[in-house]
């Protein structure tokens, strides 16, 4: 039996915009995304028993409807002759925090399952693969720092390093996709501009009030707590703090670890925690 060892990144979205919603009910964004040295692993082996999957965390779904699931059974329709996989994974990235665990995980494991029978397939032949498995899984075969627009699907590489420590908080809350967006189609009724957020981060002092993401007027007054640890953030030197995706992870940007680790102190022993860094290549 053969294995390989990938990881799986988490990522933060940097400003979402929601522009409007498509006639599939699906919605235009505009956001940055920012991969992140978090992350799960993913232990991919070959098998002679079809698929199988497992993970240390007991409430990971392992049906046929999950993402790495998914990413098999794509790459099985390209190739019919693809042998049998079993993929471990080895769960950190919180599962519905707005941090992209689950496409992430699909993402690795399209690239894991190349790596292992050597396939050959191209990053541009994986992306339009992925596109079928969730909006936000091509984003995760090559990562970095991408503006995403579409329904997050239409990616632009951006060649800029974010010099700050990163600290994300989680409370103790799941926020449902499908809910945050059912919530926000009342506030679609006027046309929204498109934030041109790549101009904007781009600049020498990024203006990152510009920087809203639309789900913190929905969450934040459904789950005030979610709420205050932004204020807190701000209020204890970071740069920068919003709601990730639709949360309910909140993240700080800060300047200096030490500010970080200040501000870590502050919610440990109510929340979760992890302090990381944007991953700019892999």
């Amino acid at each position: 039996m053969k294995s390989i060892i990938i990881n799986s990144y988490a990522k933060i979205n940097i400003g979402l915009k929601i522009i409007n919603q498509k006639a599939d009910k699906y919605h235009n964004i505009e956001t940055v995304f920012q991969e992140l040295e978090f992350h799960d692993e993913l232990t991919i082996s070959t098998s002679n028993k079809g698929f199988q999957l497992s993970s240390n965390n007991i409430e990971f779904p392992i049906s046929s409807s999950n993402t790495c699931a998914q990413a098999y059974i794509r790459l099985k329709k390209e190739f019919p002759e693809l042998e049998g996989v079993k993929i471990h994974v080895n769960k950190n990235i919180p599962m519905g925090a707005g941090l992209g665990g689950g496409s992430s995980n699909a993402a690795s494991a399209l690239i894991g399952i190349n790596k292992l029978y050597n396939l050959g397939l191209k990053k541009i032949q994986l992306r339009n693969i992925s596109k079928n498995i969730g909006a936000d899984v091509p984003f995760f075969i090559e990562g970095g720092t991408q503006v995403g627009k579409g329904i997050g699907d239409q990616l632009t590489q951006l060649k800029i390093k974010l010099p700050f420590i990163i600290l994300l908080i989680f409370p103790n809350t799941v926020i449902n996709t499908r809910w945050a967006y059912s919530q926000i189609r009342n506030k679609l009724e006027i046309p929204i501009k498109a934030v041109k957020f790549a101009d904007l981060i781009g600049k020498d002092e990024i203006p990152f009030q510009l920087f809203e993401n639309d789900f913190e007027k929905i969450v934040f007054s459904t789950y005030p707590e979610i709420g205050l640890i932004k204020s807190k953030l701000l209020d204890n030197n970071a740069r920068f703090a919003s709601l990730s995706g639709s949360g309910s992870t909140v993240f700080g940007l800060f300047n200096d670890e030490a500010d970080a680790i200040s501000a870590e102190l502050l919610f440990s022993k109510s929340y979760k925690t992890i302090i990381t860094q944007p991953l700019f290549s892999r």
